[in-house]
C-alpha cells in the first residue's frame, strides 16, 4: 500500500506548513470523519511535557502532565462534535509492548476517554498490506484532504505529504475503517495488555 503514495502526486510539506495547513483543514473535516492510522512502534516527541517526562525517567509526572492535559482533549473533542465529525484512530501494536508504545497507549486512552474511537491491531492484521515495506502513517479528512505524516530517522516529526485525489483518499479511507472494524477497542485492549505492565524505561530508537 506505500507504494500507491510514492506513485501518487503529493506536496511535501515542511513542518511549519504542515502544521498550519493540518490546523486549517482538520476543523473543515467532513463525513465520513477523521482517520487515522498509526503504524509505526517508536517516535520521539520532544516539546511535549509528558513526553519529556517520560523521557527523563520520570514516569508518574508523566502520566500528571498527561491528565492534565484532559480538557484540551475534551475540548477537541466538543468541537469536532459540533463541527459534525467524529475522530477514529487505528493503533497498530506490536508486542512485546516497548517503552515509547506504552506511554503513547497511555496517551490514546486519555483521548478515548475523552471521545476520539480508537481501535488496536496487530502486525499480523496488517502483513498483507506490507508487502513493499510498513505501511505508513497516514489521516483522512473526509474524502477531501489526506497527509502522509513524515518523521526523521530519529522518529521526530518533520512534516506531511498532503494528498487530494478522492479516488486515493477513499482507498485510504477505506483501508483504515476496514482495520477498524477488525480492531479491538482499545478500553479492551489496555485493561489486558497495558494497565499491569510496570513503568517503562525509556529506550532510544535502535
Amino acid at each position: 500500500m506505500h507504494e500507491l503514495l510514492t506513485q501518487a502526486p503529493g506536496e511535501r510539506m515542511t513542518l511549519a506548513d504542515y502544521r498550519l495547513d493540518f490546523a486549517r483543514e482538520f476543523w473543515q473535516t467532513g463525513r465520513p470523519g477523521f482517520w487515522k492510522l498509526e503504524r509505526q512502534q517508536f517516535f520521539q516527541e520532544p516539546g511535549y511535557r509528558s513526553w519529556e517526562a517520560f523521557a527523563r525517567g520520570d514516569w508518574a509526572e508523566a502520566l500528571a502532565l498527561l491528565e492534565r492535559d484532559r480538557p484540551q482533549f475534551a475540548a477537541e473533542h466538543r468541537r469536532a462534535t459540533e463541527r459534525g465529525f467524529t475522530i477514529r484512530r487505528v493503533r497498530v501494536v506490536e508486542e512485546p509492548i516497548i517503552p515509547y508504545l506504552q506511554w503513547e497507549l497511555h496517551v490514546l486512552r486519555v483521548r478515548e476517554q475523552c471521545g476520539t474511537e480508537v481501535r488496536v491491531v496487530n502486525a499480523e492484521q496488517v502483513a498483507a498490506y506490507e508487502t513493499a515495506g510498513p505501511l505508513p502513517e497516514v489521516c483522512t479528512l473526509g474524502h477531501t484532504v489526506m497527509y502522509e505524516i513524515v518523521y526523521d530517522h530519529r522518529g521526530i516529526l518533520d512534516g506531511g505529504r498532503k494528498f487530494t485525489d478522492p479516488a486515493l483518499i477513499l482507498r485510504w479511507q477505506r483501508l483504515i475503517a476496514d482495520l477498524y472494524s477488525a480492531g479491538e477497542p482499545l478500553a479492551d485492549y489496555f485493561t489486558r495488555r497495558v494497565a499491569p505492565l510496570p513503568a517503562p524505561t525509556f529506550q532510544q530508537a535502535t
